[in-house]
């Protein structure tokens, strides 16, 4: 500690000290100046604190090891493939009554994931268990269910599209598990993207204090209407710095109803590939925007090329409201869902146009194991496009498969097989009409590239 620190504290002690022996007690602070009432967020927030939960979590988090062929060669074909490992946790978080009758709660989906058992605090006192109704890790978005749970106060959703960088912010959470409080400040940005925090991402990014178990509160603005739901910190070792990150109240709402109605989500899919329309992008193609999404490929057969998208669009809106990048664009039709017809705003040539596409499911993107190689038999796979970065999504992997002995996981991406690069299911389907009698798989898996090689 230097000099100047320790005169600091010593000041500080020092005023303490004085203030508990001989300080004169403080006069009560005027509620008005000039027969004009204080500000205060007080009253507001009395409405909608009710509103905002804490959630304890309790589960087993699951880890699979893959054991070397040689053991099987060893010990025989009956030996694991794989060891397993269980291990408990406990987690905190907060979440947002949005359904005061039916007993609805939104939460971040990492918030409550692999949970067991779910044990939401209210802000009166009471505990009560809740029911994981359905949740998204691409949006990192989660639906919780209380049973018989009276006297609820729920907060009213507003239209996040309206936001405008400057509008005032009031963030609500449990940080670091210390109870319900209430930070302010203003929305910094919007349409943030491109943060690898999730597969879709439309942030509002807000400078209010945002701290670990914030994860899943509220963001609301002066009215005491949401305007997103709280999901990630920029900063070192997990700190606040002033820039935080929400999930807007629009596709909080849009992805919320998909669980209610269905179960899931039921994806959209436009059918395009670009990328963002940088200005050398627009000086090159004479465009005097550089806000939007460049379309520089319409896939066959999707909702775009049925509504005669081109490649050299830019897009520019979705059902009237501005978009501001291809990340904003993705992850506003990822959220709509299967079947909605959205109204997008393009340039083309020069021109406006206004172009109706009826989305298509995600699910129509994915590959069948049957048409698959020997050794990816067991493994689901979809075109991905991640933070630009073109390749094919392992979905999902079936326990005991081929795919799973040889070491495939979920969320692996293949970027390339036999050194040939593959961007798409296309390309994997071209280099197997090959039969290849080996693929030496190149995969991105937690930010490290490595290669499995299947026979």
């Amino acid at each position: 500690m230097n000099k100047k620190s320790r005169l600091l504290l010593s000041g500080l002690a020092l005023s303490i000290g004085f203030s508990m022996t001989s300080a004169p007690a403080l006069a009560a602070l005027p509620s008005s100046v000039n027969s004009q009432t204080l500000p205060s967020l007080a009253p507001m927030l009395e409405k909608i604190t009710p509103a905002v939960v804490s959630i304890s979590v309790e589960g087993t988090h699951t880890s699979k090891n893959q054991i070397p062929d040689s053991f099987q060669f060893f010990f025989g074909p009956n030996f694991p493939s794989e060891q397993t490992r269980e291990q408990p946790f406990r987690g905190l978080g907060s979440g947002v009554i949005i359904d005061a009758k039916k007993g609805y709660i939104v939460t971040n989906n990492h918030v409550v994931n692999g949970a067991d058992t779910i044990l939401i605090q209210l802000d009166d006192g009471r505990e009560l268990k809740a029911e994981l109704i359905g949740s998204d890790k691409m949006s990192d978005i989660a639906l919780l269910k209380l049973e018989k749970a009276d006297n609820l106060k729920a907060i009213q959703l507003t239209d996040s599209d309206k936001l405008r960088v400057g509008d005032f912010a009031v963030a609500v959470g449990n940080p670091f598990g210390l109870g319900q409080t209430v930070t302010s400040g203003i929305v910094s940005a919007l349409g943030r993207s491109g943060l690898n925090v999730e597969n879709l991402e439309n942030f509002i990014q807000t400078d209010a204090a945002i701290n670990s178990g914030n994860s899943g509160g509220a963001l609301v603005n002066l009215n005491g209407e949401l305007i997103g739901i709280n999901t990630a910190i920029l900063g070192p070792n997990g700190g606040n710095v002033g820039i935080g990150f929400a999930i807007p109240a629009n596709m909080v709402k849009s992805l919320t109803d998909q669980i209610i109605e269905f179960g899931e989500v039921k994806r959209g899919v436009l059918g395009v590939q670009g990328g963002e329309l940088t200005s050398e992008l627009a000086d090159a193609f004479g465009y005097t925007t550089n806000h939007g999404a460049f379309v520089n490929q319409v896939m066959p057969d999707s909702a775009a090329a049925a509504a005669n998208l081109k490649a050299g669009d830019i897009i520019v809106s979705v059902n009237g409201k501005p978009i501001q990048s291809f990340g904003e664009l993705r992850a506003k039709i990822a959220t709509l869902g299967a079947g909605k017809v959205v109204a997008l705003g393009i340039i083309r040539d020069g021109k406006d146009y206004s172009k109706k596409v009826t989305l298509k499911s995600a699910n129509e993107t994915k590959t069948q194991e049957e048409t698959l190689h020997k050794g990816l038999k067991g493994a689901e796979l979809a075109n991905s496009n991640t933070n630009g970065i073109k390749g094919i999504q392992v979905i999902n992997v079936k326990k005991q498969s081929p795919a799973a002995r040889y070491g495939l996981q979920t969320d692996d991406i293949l970027l390339g097989i036999n050194r040939q690069r593959v961007s798409n299911l296309g390309d994997l389907r071209k280099i197997l009409d090959s039969n290849p009698t080996l693929l030496a798989l190149e995969i991105k898996r937690d930010n490290q590239i490595l290669y499995l090689i299947i026979r």
